[in-house]
């Protein structure tokens, strides 16, 4: 079950008795709670029949007392209970999922984790109840759900923008989702994002960026990469050094790997590596410019000083002196 497809039968006021929502990301959760809240009853029948728990405050007896009521002046009752993983002596509820109230739409939301497979409980939400389990996404699929949400608003945008924009926030869909609204509230009758607007609206600067950084150490632009250091200097949350050393040594992580590729065009080298195409260039600048035996010394130099950025080696060493000392040695 997706929730395309739970929203579809609510949309079509097809509904099960319970649904239960677990797993580690919450945007869909989210986005399931949301509906069930605001759209399956109306203003005057929600006023009767819509009952919200948190999980922390709620007990168990009252939970299902409020489920096993039927509705007033409407076909049917919600009952959410938010926050559900906080909750003490949750398997209590087993009794309502096994006989549920058919006029009830009970839903929980039990983020973060899921529900032990061993325990009872489980095993009667398989048998008895809509289960949907969410996954972390993985950060590779990040650009593409981004570009997927926004066209599915019927906007565009441009390959460097949605990068910066995915990278600035990291694997967060709910903190994507909002900062793709605020865009497209601020875009008045366009409709293509561009790197100008996230710099203007989500406060990420297009020339003094992580992806910047990077291009400047792939093609030992030493004046390049002092200068969007200094600019991090000065806007610390902009580019922190625990962000930056693990970033740049992925970036020469996947460009150590192209050694290992038997040849063939940037498409292939990007699949094969695992990057997004529109940065392959950078990568096989990398490969010129530093050779085998340079990226080689170079990873061993970005974890020596991802060491000292926690003070192994380094004493009181600002983060900015570190990655300029850096940057003169590896592209000395």
């Amino acid at each position: 079950m997706s929730v395309e497809k739970i929203l579809k039968d609510w949309k079509a006021a097809k509904f099960k008795p319970v649904y239960w929502l677990e797993g580690e990301e919450e945007f869909y959760i989210d986005q399931i709670i949301n509906y069930a809240e605001h759209n399956i009853l109306s203003e005057a029948e929600a006023g009767f029949n819509l009952t919200v728990f948190y999980g922390k405050d709620a007990d168990w007896t009252a939970v299902i007392n409020a489920c096993r009521r039927y509705p007033m002046f409407a076909e049917r009752q919600v009952v959410l209970l938010k926050e559900a993983q906080q909750m003490r002596d949750i398997d209590k509820l087993e009794a309502y999922i096994d006989k549920p109230q058919p006029s009830t739409v009970f839903v929980v939301a039990y983020k973060e984790k899921k529900v032990d497979g061993r325990s009872k409980l489980a095993k009667m939400l398989k048998e008895k109840a809509e289960l949907y389990t969410t996954k972390k996404m993985y950060d590779n699929q990040l650009p593409e759900w981004a570009a997927g949400l926004i066209s599915s608003k019927g906007y565009e945008i441009t390959q460097k923008a949605l990068l910066l924009l995915v990278d600035h926030i990291g694997n967060d869909l709910n903190r994507i989702n909002n900062e793709i609204e605020k865009l497209l509230v601020n875009l008045t009758g366009r409709k293509n994002i561009t790197e100008d607007d996230i710099e203007r609206y989500v406060g990420i600067s297009k020339e003094y960026n992580v992806f910047e950084l990077q291009d400047a150490f792939a093609k030992k632009d030493r004046v390049k990469a002092i200068r969007i250091i200094q600019y991090f200097e000065s806007n610390p949350k902009a580019g922190p050094i625990q962000l930056i050393l693990p970033s740049i040594y992925n970036f020469f992580s996947k460009a150590y790997m192209i050694f290992a590729q038997p040849g063939g065009d940037e498409k292939g080298i990007a699949a094969a590596i695992g990057v997004n195409p529109y940065f392959v260039k950078d990568y096989l600048a990398a490969v010129r410019n530093y050779g085998y035996e340079g990226i080689e010394s170079g990873l061993l130099l970005l974890h020596a000083y991802n060491l000292k950025s926690i003070g192994i080696g380094s004493v009181n060493a600002e983060d900015g002196s570190l990655l300029k000392e850096l940057v003169i040695k590896m592209m000395a």
